[in-house]
């Protein structure tokens, strides 16, 4: 099995077996049909992979590699908060007749801010300190704005990370406040496994360990017979992650500029509800 096999499997083990159910209470998130969206979960899930073992991808399910890539790309160096800039459609329950998401994710990183080295967005001010200052520990972006939490069509679920360089190696802390264990966990594992690996990349690193810190990591009640199945699913090798080296500028990264070798997967036997 693929190293993100078995973390996942562990993870949903532990908040099936041990979690707390909020069944008992009124809760946010809706079923299509307009019933409440009940999870179990767990609290304080933390979840490490080491980038230069293998790339953590799930092989018990399939996870659209490029389309994670797509969207993290959206984010990261587009900076963009409008839909009709995202080949996928999964943000479109949360934008309005414009397209807009508000004042969220690639809004936040692409806001300038500034510094005594000057003005800098978030992933600029990033890319500077790896190339100027790799040993600083205070290489952070956060995308939980306060201030502007009421433009948001959705509050940010993944909303900082961290970067450190121990040598030549660099390792990122990816904070998320809350986690839908089937729908985006990996397709976040992936994404900023992604992520990592092209920042090393231009600032002469090498990717490293990516540690997943999760608050609240929980499967909504209509997707534990799902959960259960994806569990039992055929395991196999994580493939190769292949990155074109010929890129050296962070803005340069396009889909195709990723690949995976030999990735093999298990089907689900039905569509994942949404809840919203």
């Amino acid at each position: 099995m693929s190293y993100a096999d078995k973390i996942f499997i562990e993870n949903c083990n532990d908040i099936l077996n041990y979690g707390y159910s909020d069944k008992n209470e009124d809760v946010r998130p809706k079923w299509e049909d307009g019933s409440n969206a009940h999870t179990m979960k767990k609290f304080g899930i933390v979840n490490r992979y080491d980038l230069k073992e293998e790339f953590p991808i799930l092989t018990i399910r399939k996870t659209a590699f490029k389309s994670c890539i797509d969207e993290i790309l959206w984010i990261w160096q587009k900076k963009s908060s409008n839909v009709n800039e995202l080949s996928s459609r999964i943000w479109d329950s949360w934008a309005d007749e414009g397209g807009s998401i508000g004042k969220a994710y690639g809004y936040q990183l692409g806001k300038k801010h500034g510094y005594k080295e000057g003005e800098f967005d978030q992933v600029d001010r990033v890319l500077f300190d790896l190339e100027n200052n790799p040993g600083s520990r205070r290489i952070i972006t956060n995308i939980y704005n306060h201030a502007e939490l009421k433009d948001m069509n959705l509050y940010p679920c993944a909303y900082s990370m961290t970067f450190n360089v121990s040598g030549k190696v660099l390792n990122g802390i990816l904070n998320q406040r809350s986690q839908d264990m089937l729908v985006a966990n990996n397709w976040n594992v992936c994404q900023y496994a992604v992520l990592l690996h092209m920042m090393a990349a231009v600032s002469g690193l090498e990717a490293g360990e990516l540690v997943h810190v999760i608050a609240d990591a929980h499967i909504y009640d209509r997707h534990i017979p799902l959960v259960e199945e994806i569990m039992k699913n055929t395991q196999y090798d994580a493939p190769k992650f292949l990155m074109d080296e010929k890129v050296d500028d962070f803005y340069d990264f396009s889909v195709d500029s990723f690949s995976l070798e030999g990735y093999k997967s298990s089907k689900l036997s039905q569509k994942i509800p949404v809840a919203i």
